[in-house]
């Protein structure tokens, strides 16, 4: 069975972000010449080691042995190379989306809104958090593949979401569930108050169709160029200090970590 070719949702590149060229300076320095000059040491350590070895014993290794050592080796390396290849593809692109539908965000700011990024919580993050007079939002971002040529919805219903026809079931909902529960608890604990927090998960470059009923919608899904609207229809509920006081203790708990 041919494998149908798979297309990134993303249309184009996020914008680059601040001090991004210094961060790729500093990872080519690692990549290319950090590792290697950690690398050549041990190298030729070894090298002369095994040369002061045969000086003293005149043994001479059996080159079979190293042979079949160095094929186990090398093909262990590749199966592993081939699978990690693939698991930085599908970071790269989770990497992209969430900076895309960051960038995307920050247009919130206009209206006066506090937008948080990478709220990192214990063994999970937030991706976003928006913080508005219309309330707080907690914004999971999922960047999945398009299939190439073919049309590509997520279908919302009270079953769950399914992909092109996948059925994830509620997986996605309860990890926004979760972490609205978790960023609801955290300012709890530190403002004293119980806000209102309210979880959207985003699908950048995917058409979104609703059939939830009414009782089951609690968790917005949807294509993040519709998340304005859905905030800016959404009722006044928060009081402009607590906006501010919500917004200084999130920011708070990201500069502790």
């Amino acid at each position: 069975m041919k494998k149908e070719e798979k297309i990134s949702p993303l249309k184009e590149k996020p914008l680059r972000t601040p001090g991004q060229s210094v961060q790729e300076e500093i990872d080519k320095l690692i990549d290319d010449k950090f590792i290697m000059y950690i690398f050549a040491p041990f190298l030729f350590a070894y090298l002369t080691g095994m040369t002061w070895w045969y000086k003293y014993t005149n043994n001479i290794p059996n080159p079979i042995l190293l042979t079949i050592a160095t094929l186990i080796v090398t093909t262990y390396c590749a199966i592993k190379i081939y699978f990690l290849r693939d698991r930085i593809a599908i970071l790269k692109q989770a990497r992209d989306g969430e900076k895309a539908v960051g960038q995307y965000l920050e247009n919130l700011r206009i209206n006066g809104d506090r937008v948080f990024h990478d709220i990192v919580g214990d063994n999970f993050n937030i991706d976003h958090v928006i913080v508005s007079v219309h309330g707080i939002f907690v914004i999971e971002t999922k960047t999945y593949s398009k299939l190439k040529n073919k049309e590509s919805i997520i279908v919302y219903d009270d079953s769950g979401i399914t992909i092109n026809g996948y059925n994830t079931g509620q997986k996605i909902l309860i990890q926004a569930k979760s972490e609205a529960a978790w960023l609801k608890e955290m300012l709890k604990s530190s403002t004293g108050k119980e806000f209102n927090i309210q979880s959207a998960i985003v699908f950048p470059g995917w058409f979104v169709k609703n059939n939830t009923s009414k009782n089951q919608s609690d968790i917005w899904v949807l294509n993040p160029k519709a998340l304005p609207a859905f905030i800016g229809n959404t009722k006044e509920i928060l009081p402009k200090e607590d906006m501010m006081l919500a917004s200084y203790h999130i920011s708070r708990y990201i500069r502790t970590k």
